[in-house]
C-alpha cells in the first residue's frame, strides 16, 4: 500500500499574504529521537509537541504541551490550533513495562490523535510503526514486502500491541483517504543519540547471541531515519514504508564492527540465561527478542526508495562508528 497523489498540504497566508510556515505536531516530543526530529523540523515548520515527560533543550521556537495523549485536552489542542501535518510517536517501545500499560497507553493514545486527525482536518498524519511487527521466523523470505502477515506477536506477546496500532493506522487509511496517511516500518534505528534496545544491544562489550545462528539483520542511522520521517511530510504521500539502511549484514559482524564480542549461549539455555541476567540487572535485553538473533528478518524497502525518494546515506561502518562514539 503506497500512494502519491497530487493534493497538496497546503500553507496559510499571512496578513501581509506571505505564506506562513507548515503547523507540525509531534507526539513523544521528548524522546530521544522526538527531540532530534524536532531539531531537523524546526526551521522550515512551526513545530509543537505533545509528552508528560519534560525536557529543557528544545530549540525556542519549539512549544511543547505536557498532556497526555490519553485525555480530553489532547483534543483541546487539536481544536485550539490548526496542524498541517501530525508525527505520531508517543507509542511505548519499553518492555520493562506491562503488556497492559504498553497496551493501554500505545491504543488509546493512539485512537484520540486519529479521531483527533479526522475531527480537526489534518492534512498528513505519520505514523512510527517498526518492522519488528514482521516478526523473526526460519521460512521468512530474504526480504519481507509490505503487504507480509504481521506475525511477531505469535511468540513475543509485549509487541502484539504494536502489531494492533499498526493495523489500526492501516484501518484508519482506507476510511479516511481525504488525509495522506503515511505508516513507517523501520528496521532497528541506531545512533550515538538513542538508548533504544537495538542500540543498548550493540554496545554491550559481551553480547548474547544463539549459538549457531547468525543471522543478516538490517540497522539503519538514526540521522538517515530522520531523513526518511522528513521527506514523509511531501505532499501527496501516504502509504506504508519499509524503511531501511544500505546493507544487511550477519548479526556477528555487527556486533564485531561495534566494538563487542559475540557471546554464543546454546538454544536451550539462552532465554533462561538472559531472564536471569535481567533479573540480576547485568543485561536488559528482552529475552523473547533472542528470536530476532536466530532468524531473519530483513525488509524490502523498494517503496520508500522509489516513492519517498529515500536513500541512505550512512554505510553499516559509518552507523556503527558513530554508535561507539556515543553521547549517552
Amino acid at each position: 500500500m503506497a500512494e502519491k497523489r497530487s493534493s497538496a498540504t497546503g500553507r496559510k497566508k499571512t496578513k501581509t499574504g506571505k505564506k506562513s510556515k507548515p503547523s507540525v505536531l509531534i507526539t513523544g516530543i521528548s524522546g530521544r529521537f522526538g527531540r532530534l526530529l524536532a531539531r531537523r523540523l524546526h526551521r522550515n515548520n512551526r513545530v509543537s509537541g505533545v509528552d508528560m515527560r519534560t525536557y529543557a533543550g528544545f530549540p525556542k521556537d519549539v512549544i511543547v504541551h505536557h498532556h497526555d495523549l490519553r485525555k480530553k485536552r489532547c483534543d483541546d489542542l487539536f481544536r485550539t490550533e490548526s496542524f498541517d501535518a501530525v508525527y505520531h510517536m508517543g507509542i511505548i517501545h519499553d518492555p520493562r513495562i506491562s503488556p497492559q500499560e504498553h497496551r493501554d497507553f500505545n491504543i488509546n493514545g493512539t485512537l484520540r490523535i486519529l479521531n483527533s486527525c479526522r475531527k480537526y482536518g489534518v492534512k498528513k498524519l505519520i505514523v512510527l510503526s517498526t518492522a519488528a511487527v514482521y516478526g523473526p521466523h526460519p521460512n521468512n523470505p530474504v526480504f519481507l514486502s509490505e503487504d507480509a502477515p504481521l506475525m511477531a506477536g505469535l511468540k513475543y506477546t509485549q509487541i502484539r500491541d504494536l502489531i494492533e496500532l499498526d493495523m489500526t493506522v492501516q484501518s484508519f487509511f482506507w476510511k479516511n483517504r481525504q488525509m495522506d496517511t503515511v505508516l513507517l516500518r523501520p528496521v532497528s534505528v541506531v545512533g550515538p543519540d538513542l538508548n533504544n534496545t537495538p542500540s543498548r544491544y550493540l554496545r554491550m562489550k559481551r553480547t548474547p547471541t544463539v549459538m549457531g545462528f547468525d543471522p543478516m539483520v538490517q540497522i539503519i542511522h538514526q540521522e538517515d531515519m530522520l531523513t526518511a520521517m522528513e521527506l514523509s511530510l511531501q505532499p501527496g504521500i501516504s502509504g506504508i514504508f519499509n524503511i531501511a539502511g544500505p546493507s544487511a549484514a550477519p548479526l556477528s559482524v555487527l556486533i564485531r564492527e561495534a566494538g563487542g564480542t559475540p557471546v554464543p549461549i546454546p538454544n536451550p539455555l539462552s532465554k533462561i540465561v538472559l531472564k536471569k541476567a535481567r533479573r540480576w540487572g547485568f543485561s536488559d535485553f528482552p529475552a523473547p527478542e533472542l528470536d530476532y538473533s536466530r532468524f531473519i528478518c530483513t525488509v524490502d524497502d523498494r517503496r520508500a526508495r522509489e516513492v519517498l525518494g529515500f536513500t541512505p546515506q550512512y554505510s553499516v561502518k559509518q552507523t556503527l562508528r558513530d554508535l561507539k562514539r556515543s553521547l549517552l
